[in-house]
């Protein structure tokens, strides 16, 4: 089976890209990540996960980098506590991009590395692609049996960069707040 994949870093793309191939799928990889800033920290993300595709030598393809309609859709949310409204509107955004550009080039289902992180609700995620995508969205939770320690283990094999906030601004803000209040 073609699977489309969305990917949110190479960290938490490798045990999936790993695991959809031992399965016997034909894994794309889809980088659509506009929630992610500042520019650079996009960058570097970007070229991790371009770094675990080639590893696995599986096709990579980046989505727009469309933040301004990511800040659009998150407006009002901003400061919610992480796994919030502000969250499943951007796992929304990403999941409903990725399924577009499955139909455009006639995937057979997708799915994403969000659910490899243990600090994402994969229950969340999994209900957001399958209104999205019905059957088409392979539901599952990567984290388990492993997944996430799977990650760390080829993240060292690979030496991929490994960021310490979600991805957006307002984690990033929430990390320095955290940071600060300890020192």
């Amino acid at each position: 089976m073609r699977v489309l994949l969305h990917i949110c870093c190479g960290i938490c793309a490798a045990p999936v890209i790993e695991q959809l191939m031992i399965e016997g799928h034909t894994v794309t990889g889809y980088f659509y990540n506009p929630n992610i800033h500042p520019a650079d920290e996009y960058e570097r993300r970007r070229e991790t996960a371009k770094k675990a595709a080639k590893h696995f030598d599986i096709d990579f393809v980046e989505g727009p980098y469309d933040r301004e309609n990511w800040f659009t859709l998150v407006k009002g949310t901003e400061y919610e506590p992480e796994g919030g409204e502000r969250c499943k509107r951007c796992f929304r955004m990403r999941l409903e991009k990725t399924y577009e550009y499955l139909k455009k080039q006639m995937f057979d289902r997708f799915t994403t590395t969000l659910t490899t992180s243990p600090l994402k609700d994969a229950a969340a995620i999994n209900e957001i692609g399958r209104q999205i995508g019905g059957e088409k969205f392979i539901s599952r939770d990567f984290k388990k049996k492993d997944g996430f320690k799977r990650a760390m283990e080829i993240a060292k094999e690979l030496d991929l960069y490994h960021q310490d906030y979600c991805g957006c601004i307002y984690s990033q803000e929430e990390k320095i707040r955290q940071e600060s209040k300890k020192g």
